[in-house]
């Protein structure tokens, strides 16, 4: 049976690769003789499993276009064409290196899988990804084949197409290297290292990953084609947005910069690596909040369905008395933990009204059986109920059941366990309050996506321990369940993922598992102070001290933090998304954090940029050449003594005795034209910092956080290719089954209602599920997991651009629904069996 299942996926297999293909190319394989390999091919491959063939000969049609091309341009003497032969025979280079490397991982993928019929783990993706990649090369290569006849063929253009899918290969080659590390830190079916390795030894075992060509041209390559248009408007916007967030209020270079951002690929890329390694939290926060902004509010009620209910409930914080399975009162007391007692609000969406709804009484329509208790992504820092409504409207039409979406407080102002609490809190207030949700309660099923997947997941390890009923099914898409970066090969995608780079989804871990990060180097305050053995996984860790070249291009010694030159989102845009959160969260404008406009030089420490210490050093030395060394007065006359003064100042060094004019004479006179050249000085060099400032003020890029190479020369973003992405990323995060339900004692785990996981093969999370379900199954859960292909991380909130995404949307109303399975329904008290 399951060897049936492989034969019937590969050749799905095949016949996907042989459209791409043919889109690619514009032929069969079949007319190009590749439906059976070649004798090299079979010689290559002889152990390569079923479907590999046809990949194999899309790698070598690669080889063939780009020699066919660079023996076209070999001849030709302009510089362009000269960068074209030399891009295609080091496309032609990597392809020799990536091929051996990507057909072994091709060959152990499956044994990872969390069965034959879900196929799907880490390293399946990036067997993926690099096909993506060849088929993209592929794709160039033809093109130029095709044109480059033309008289108006562009040779610049595609120079630097070819040169960026040349560092794409390259870069994930390396990956592929990273890939084999880890291979062999694990036994086969097992994603995680079994001993401890951090991020940092893995990094170490082969080059820097240039992060740069995932980020410009080559953008979204490995997503489906609806995807990628949406991705590059995100990816434009988030650039530009941190003009305007770190503009300190200079709108027209934001306007100026941002723009540059659409047609300019190489700066955006360098913008966004720069975003990903140097933003702080709060830009985060910041920019994700725009899927609150009142214009995105707008978008679900003009294009998702209508629903009737559409309300935001307050819970006010007082004791709930709950009744366990057991028949025993158990008080539950309202959250206190970081920001105090606060009303939590939840918002309930329903398709119809129904009887006893809050505030609905006047319908007929009797309560539902079932209700969807939802916690919404967002890494834990942003977003909310609102900003999921795109997708909670859909899924309400389709249940026609009751939605009860918690809108929980957002670290880094409310840490883990706050969020957790809230939502344990909820789930108690809605076990006693069904006739205001308008449902009966019959069947209760928890569904969250990203960080609102590990809330449901740790809420039900809290229900379970405290002897609540427990719901009957959880539905989690795209889970983070184990909260700490042990290496995995999924995690690694995130160095490419647009909408969860590395840095984004490091700040939002470490804001709300390890908010308490005690201490700063004095020398280097965004650098915390950790205990030696904090790498450690085992001891709940995975995060990278700071390396030597970190230090070298880090914020300069002796720096101390001043008032933040920007703000978040501010509360009265989003008056009702905030209306849950504490007071605390709600920034002020006199708020202070360490921001770029906070992080000094030597120089600026002194009121003096780079730019106008060396402007002042050109007016000194003017001044000195042309003025203050000349024998003329300013009517042309010879002067015979300021010469002669010179020859005393240097004499005046050397000896103690003065030869010549009295000394008191000529030291008042050295004086005043020490005093006269420093105001001509102080005035030129004002006057030309002035016109230099103001220009970079109209026309520059706003810096994150300044590094030292950053403030000598401000442009040169290229400098952080040097760096490893994980470099500044250093902190503890507690092996807790609450923040990591994957560490869960097999206990509780054993007592788990269904789970369906629903995940995508391009997602950093992926791992986590597929090791969570594994765990489950392995103890007697009922559990299943779909993978998709193609879409990213959240792509539910995409669910009304692209139809793959719309599709993925109606999949989990489907296994939502056979959560519900309201038609054979299990009592609660035996639904963990």
């Amino acid at each position: 049976m399951i060897k049936s299942s492989k034969v019937s996926q590969h050749k799905m297999k095949f016949r996907f690769l042989s459209r791409s293909f043919r889109f690619f190319t514009g032929k069969h394989p079949k007319k190009m003789e590749f439906a059976e390999p070649p004798a090299k091919a079979s010689l290559c491959c002889e152990d390569t499993p079923e479907g590999s063939p046809p990949t194999y000969a899309m790698y070598e049609a690669l080889k063939e276009s780009c020699q066919n091309n660079a023996s076209y341009f070999q001849p030709d003497d302009s510089e362009n064409g000269q960068r074209l032969y030399q891009g295609f025979m080091t496309l032609i280079d990597h392809i020799d290196t990536v091929w051996p490397l990507v057909d072994h991982v091709r060959k152990v993928a499956p044994l990872y899988d969390f069965d034959a019929k879900s196929p799907g783990n880490g390293y399946r993706s990036f067997v993926s990804v690099v096909d993506s990649c060849v088929l993209n090369g592929l794709k160039l290569s033809r093109q130029v084949c095709t044109g480059r006849d033309a008289l108006l063929f562009r040779k610049g253009y595609f120079v630097k197409e070819v040169e960026s899918n040349g560092q794409l290969l390259a870069s994930l080659g390396t990956c592929l290297h990273h890939l084999q590390t880890l291979l062999s830190w694990a036994p086969p079916g097992e994603l995680f290292p079994t001993e401890p390795h951090s991020p940092e030894e893995l990094f170490s075992q082969a080059d820097t990953i240039n992060q740069y060509c995932f980020y410009g041209r080559c953008l979204g390559f490995q997503f489906l084609p609806s995807m990628r248009n949406i991705l590059k408007g995100i990816s434009i916007c988030m650039a530009g947005f941190s003009e305007a967030y770190y503009s300190h209020g200079n709108l027209i270079s934001s306007m100026w910069t941002g723009g540059q951002y659409l047609i300019d690929p190489e700066m955006r890329a360098r913008r966004i690596v720069n975003i990903s390694q140097s933003a702080s939290v709060e830009f985060c926060k910041a920019f994700w909040f725009l899927a609150e902004s009142e214009i995105m509010r707008r978008v679900p009620s003009l294009m998702s369905s209508t629903v009737a209910v559409n309300k935001l409930i307050t819970i006010p914080p007082e004791p709930l008395a709950v009744t366990t399975k057991d028949g025993k009162q158990l008080t539950v007391l309202p959250p206190e933990v970081h920001i105090g007692l606060q009303g939590l609000n939840v918002r309930l969406i329903s398709v119809n009204k129904r009887m006893g709804m809050s505030d609905e009484s006047s319908s007929n329509l009797p309560p539902a059986e079932g209700v969807v208790f939802h916690c919404h992504g967002g890494g834990f820092v942003a977003q909310s109920s609102k900003s999921h409504e795109t997708y909670l409207r859909e899924w309400a039409a389709k249940l026609n059941m009751p939605i009860l979406s918690v809108d929980y407080s957002l670290a880094p102002q409310a840490p883990f366990p706050r969020a957790l609490e809230e939502v344990y809190y909820a789930y108690c207030w809605l076990l006693n309050n069904f006739k205001l949700v308008g449902t009966t309660g019959k069947r209760i099923v928890f569904a969250g996506d990203s960080a609102g997947a590990n809330l449901i997941a740790g809420c039900t390890l809290k229900i379970l321990s405290s002897g609540l009923r427990t719901p009957e099914g959880l539905f989690m898409a795209y889970a983070p369940l184990l909260v700490s970066f042990i290496p995995s090969p999924a995690r690694l995608l995130c160095l490419m993922d647009p909408l969860l780079p590395f840095g984004f989804m490091m700040r939002c871990l470490k804001a709300y598992a390890s908010p308490n990060t005690k201490g700063k180097d004095e020398k280097h305050p965004n650098k915390a102070n950790t205990p030696s053995n904090a790498t450690s996984p085992v001891e709940g860790n995975g995060f990278l001290r700071v390396s030597p070249s970190q230090v070298q291009t880090g914020p300069l010694e002796g720096i101390s933090s001043g008032p933040s030159s920007f703000e978040e989102v501010s509360p009265s845009d989003l008056a009702e998304l905030q209306a849950h959160k504490s007071g605390s969260e709600r920034r002020q404008s006199a708020d202070t954090t360490i921001s770029g406009g906070s992080l000094l030089s030597e120089h600026t420490a002194t009121g003096i940029s780079p730019t106008e210490d060396k402007s002042q050093q050109y007016v000194s030395d003017f001044l000195d050449k042309y003025v203050f060394n000349s024998d003329t007065d300013s009517e042309g006359r010879k002067l015979s003594v300021v010469k002669a003064n010179k020859k005393l100042q240097r004499d005046t060094e050397s000896e103690s005795t003065l030869v010549g004019e009295p000394p008191l004479i000529q030291d008042q006179e050295h004086r005043d034209k020490k005093r006269i050249k420093a105001r001509i000085s102080e005035a030129a060099t004002g006057l030309m910092g002035a016109m230099s400032s103001r220009l970079a003020y109209i026309t520059g890029s706003n810096n994150i956080r300044p590094t030292q190479e950053e403030l000598s020369v401000r442009s040169n973003l290229d400098a952080l290719i040097a760096r490893s992405p994980s470099d500044e990323f250093i902190f503890s995060v507690p092996r807790d089954p609450l923040l990591s339900p994957y560490w869960a004692d097999d206990d509780l785990l054993k007592r788990f209602p269904p789970v369906r996981l629903l995940t995508v093969h391009l997602d950093p999370c992926l791992d986590d599920c597929v090791m969570f379900a594994k765990k489950l199954k392995g103890l007697g859960n009922e559990v299943g997991i779909d993978v998709l292909e193609g879409l990213p991380h959240g792509f539910l909130n995409f669910s009304l651009m692209a139809k793959e995404a719309n599709e993925g949307s109606k999949l989990c109303v489907e296994r939502i629904k056979q959560l519900l399975d309201l038609e054979n329904p299990t009592t609660p008290e035996n639904n963990h069996l």
